[in-house]
């Protein structure tokens, strides 16, 4: 924090703290190179992130994005605003990523591109997707809102598909408070997203000296972020290896602590196949009923521990059931999203604030 508080007054100091300053190209450079992109770009946001991707595959009225329902709603809002259909795919009940044996039926020849979301930091089975999407000539973006420095296979998520994004929300690993990140493996992409970052104009290049005036050549949105955001992420940035070590060290915690408890209730603790490498964004109870999700939570509760459960299942939501979404269309997103508890998972939980979490768990009996 007390970097982070140092870095801000520095790009006060120096007087560049909106979009674009020194502390923006350091942190992309960071990204760019621990994902191995072509380009990333900063984004106050993950959904402007998502809406960024719309306009470089120029999604439209009529056009079909795949996405797993089980997930938070920008996935589907920022292709939906321009006129796409979110066709809601079910996940798989371990993981609680898009089931990829279901992604083939999905496609249809409006489908334009597949949406998938590295749910906790642990990776989809992207060597299915990519071939089933590319069967079909759809992209394939990754919310990897979660996901950033996890691992599919030995390479970073974030790199598979011709587009990513990232989240800097002050629930993610790394924080500025509000931010994210639209992640280029295209270099195709590159010089049209720059624009749309801008407004729709060429101001970047107009600073690189590459043009004597910038103006309005493209459709865009503000979609940068202030500098003094950029210095706050920076600090977190230099400091990722030990904050995803200590993140790693919580979840371990959790699985060892719990892994007996689990096994006599009949619970779900989170799945890590043996080719992925999780980011260690979060770590839930697969409860064995929906009545025992809230029995838990209410029992968390009264022994002072703020427990939760996750997102609703975007097909059963009212904006979801007006883009066609039913009951029973995603039914393991259902049963999931009916029984998962979250429990506290922050860089600054202590060893014994966990034992407190973890007694009080094992202390509930179904």
């Amino acid at each position: 924090m007390e970097r982070g508080l140092a870095y801000l007054r520095e790009a006060y100091r120096d007087g560049h703290i909106s979009g674009d300053g020194p502390f923006t190209r350091k942190c992309e450079a960071v990204l760019r190179q621990s994902i191995g992109a072509d380009r990333v770009l900063l984004t106050t946001s993950c959904s402007d992130a998502l809406e960024m991707c719309a306009l470089l595959l120029d999604i439209k009225p009529g056009d079909e994005v795949i996405v797993p329902s089980f997930t938070f709603v920008t996935t589907a809002g920022a292709f939906a605003l321009y006129g796409a259909k979110p066709v809601f795919a079910d996940i798989r009940p371990d993981t609680f990523n898009l089931d990829e044996s279901l992604l083939e039926g999905a496609i249809t020849g409006r489908t334009r591109a597949v949406a998938v979301v590295h749910y906790g930091g642990t990776g989809c089975e992207m060597d299915e997707i990519l071939a089933v999407a590319g069967r079909h000539g759809a992209a394939v973006i990754e919310d990897n809102a979660h996901g950033l420095f996890g691992t599919y296979r030995g390479k970073p998520l974030g790199s598979f598909g011709q587009l990513s994004t990232l989240s800097f929300h002050e629930t993610k690993n790394l924080s500025c408070g509000e931010g994210g990140a639209v992640v280029i493996n295209d270099p195709r992409n590159s010089g049209r997203a720059e624009i749309l970052r801008e407004k729709g104009t060429d101001r970047s290049r107009f600073f690189r000296g590459e043009v004597d005036k910038y103006t309005w050549v493209d459709l865009g949105s503000s979609f940068l972020p202030s500098d003094a955001l950029a210095a706050l992420l920076w600090a977190q940035i230099e400091d990722r290896d030990r904050i995803q070590a200590v993140r790693a060290g919580i979840h371990r915690r959790y699985s060892e602590g719990l892994e007996a408890w689990a096994r006599e209730q009949g619970v779900g603790l989170p799945v890590i196949p043996p080719h992925c490498g999780s980011s260690h964004h979060l770590f839930s109870l697969l409860l064995p009923t929906p009545g025992s999700q809230a029995a838990v939570i209410r029992h968390l509760r009264e022994a002072g521990v703020h427990s939760v459960f996750h997102y609703q299942p975007l097909h059963l939501t009212p904006m979801g059931r007006q883009l066609g979404g039913k009951p029973g269309q995603c039914p393991v997103s259902e049963s999931v999203a009916g029984r998962i508890v979250r429990l506290p998972f922050y860089f600054d939980l202590t060893g014994a604030d966990q034992d407190r979490v973890i007694d009080a768990v094992r202390s509930f009996k179904a």
